[in-house]
């Protein structure tokens, strides 16, 4: 069918269930929580959100482990519950696109159970069941996790799994054309139900190299990661999952990617290809972390942050399509995170959104970014996620002292994306009116909650609502070219968005003083409109413009 590439101009908001809000008292988020909000979304101006797993999950990776994809998870509600939610927000002017977790399930899953059991079963051969080396005692090869572990766990058969997460997320078979076919079902299953697209997980990492074979690299970090990062038949499985389902439909996909350059990308999303619409790419996020491991620590540098954007900017625009972000469910709270500081939160949050949204592609927001919401600062057992746990024990077997690790964990770890959402100052910050499953960050009470910044005219949530709405339908953002402007300047980030004659420059100050910006060269004595600010001090002329700290300004010319 003709698709309308609606994604073009939308706005997405990623809703993380578990902490968005809780609808029936059990101190867990779940869909009447959700559905209670949805004038909220629509008031800020979204017209997309990206639903975080709601299927059944025993919830070892908050529900990243799925033990049935046609299924509600009840801690969330029914199935009914979520025909519901997709209705109202249908009617709100809200597309939604759920998350398709296909590169594993949980070992809880029916498959899982009985191909672990049956060597003889069809399910055996819907996972990589390994016999171990030397009598069994080691497994078939030496690959690692991602969560800092060993990538096979052993069954009391004897028998080995691959699991590249976690030791309840067993790896599928995707050369089993068995598997290919259970996945195409599950994709039609909620497309006939309304959904309207798919945020579709690790799925560059879904075909592994025949044979499995031992990695040569060193380090025991993502060690055989060169067998299955963009492996042999990837783009032959996702491109047959286009083919036989996707197209059918005028829905929207959106791929997580681990480790791929501008270039690898190119060929999932161009159109032609007929693969997916776009990625997520987590190259940006390694400005403050070491050859993408974000555990390894380094000062956020922006030269190296703006490279990094441009080489995508200009790799995508004419070719392919784009995502924007700077927060979701696996990365930290950006406020001082990206060359920002804590000491101005409302110039930090909003330069940054500014910064970012302006940029080619379809922009995503994460529950909270848009009132500031901040990281916390807990004990080593207060933390939830397995990501963190395992990523510290491991650290101590490799001798890095404590310190340093909880550093690490304190900048870095899931959970401080996963606090609950803040909406007012009453008890839990409106969340649940019992204790939630997890931390409250206890700022709700200092005005970073949804309810004060509504009735603050200068909040950042009210400047989001600006942003949202100049940038919406805006054609000179959606297809204008890019180019950047100062490329070694270690204070400003300049660049331009121009489509028939018209022009927008971005200019952002990422120190925290004053600056004077000299404009870029074709930019003097040329009459500037201000469209958006993030001060009321507005100073601006033909030749110069004066930045606040963390000041950022869309000028239309």
């Amino acid at each position: 069918m003709e698709r309308s590439r609606w994604y073009k101009d939308a706005f997405f908001y990623q809703i993380y269930p578990r902490s968005f809000c809780d609808g029936n008292g059990d101190g867990i988020g779940d869909i009447r929580g959700i559905i209670s909000k949805i004038d909220y979304l629509k008031d800020l101006g979204i017209n997309a959100v990206w639903l975080s797993p709601v299927y059944k999950s025993p919830n070892d990776d908050n529900g990243y482990d799925i033990s049935d994809y046609r299924s509600i998870n009840p801690e969330f509600g029914t199935l009914d519950d979520f025909k519901e939610m997709l209705e109202k927000m249908h009617k709100s002017g809200i597309k939604l696109i759920m998350d398709f977790v296909g590169n594993h399930t949980s070992d809880e899953h029916e498959w899982f159970i009985k191909g672990s059991k049956d060597k003889d079963s069809k399910y055996h051969d819907y996972y990589f069941f390994k016999e171990g080396k030397k009598n069994g005692k080691k497994p078939h090869n030496n690959w690692t996790s991602f969560f800092a572990e060993g990538a096979w766990n052993k069954l009391e058969t004897g028998e080995y799994y691959l699991k590249l997460f976690s030791k309840k997320q067993p790896d599928l078979n995707w050369d089993n054309p068995l598997v290919r076919k259970e996945m195409k079902d599950i994709l039609r299953y909620w497309l006939d139900l309304g959904v309207d697209g798919f945020r579709c997980d690790v799925i560059t990492i879904i075909s592994k190299q025949e044979g499995l074979p031992n990695s040569k690299r060193i380090l025991p970090i993502l060690r055989g990661g060169e067998y299955y990062i963009n492996g042999p038949h990837v783009h032959e499985y996702i491109h047959e999952l286009n083919k036989d389902v996707l197209s059918k439909y005028d829905c929207m996909t959106v791929g997580e990617s681990v480790m791929i350059t501008p270039i690898e990308a190119l060929e999932y999303v161009k159109e032609e290809n007929e693969e997916l619409d776009m990625l997520f790419s987590f190259e940006h996020t390694d400005a403050d972390g070491w050859f993408h491991i974000k555990w390894f620590l380094r000062k956020f540098n922006l030269i190296r942050f703006k490279k990094t954007l441009t080489k995508w900017q200009n790799t995508l625009i004419g070719n392919g399509w784009g995502s924007l972000y700077l927060e979701n469910h696996d990365q930290p709270r950006c406020l001082g995170r990206f060359g920002t500081s804590e000491k101005y939160p409302y110039a930090s949050s909003t330069m940054l959104a500014t910064m970012m949204y302006f940029q080619f592609g379809t922009p995503f927001i994460y529950q909270g970014q848009e009132i500031g919401m901040r990281n916390i600062s807990l004990e080593l057992d207060e933390y939830e996620d397995i990501e963190t746990a395992n990523f510290y024990k491991i650290g101590r077997k490799l001798l890095f002292t404590k310190k340093y690790l909880m550093k690490a964990i304190h900048l870095k770890s899931r959970d401080n994306a996963r606090t609950m959402m803040q909406w007012d100052k009453t008890n839990n910050a409106g969340f649940s009116k019992v204790k939630p499953w997890f931390i409250v960050n206890k700022n709700y009470q200092d005005g970073i909650n949804v309810l004060d910044e509504e009735n603050d005219p200068d909040s950042i949530l009210n400047y989001y609502k600006k942003l949202i709405a100049l940038r919406k339908g805006n054609k000179i953002v959606r297809d204008g070219n890019y180019i950047e402007y100062n490329k070694q300047s270690n204070k400003i980030y300049c660049y331009s968005r121009s489509l028939n004659n018209k022009t927008l420059l971005i200019i952002a100050n990422f120190k925290g003083k004053d600056i004077n910006y000299k404009l870029p060269k074709g930019f003097n004595n040329k009459d500037l409109e201000v469209l958006l600010t993030n001060y009321k001090e507005q100073l601006v002329n033909k030749d110069m413009v004066t930045l606040k700290p963390y000041q950022v300004y869309v000028l239309s010319i």
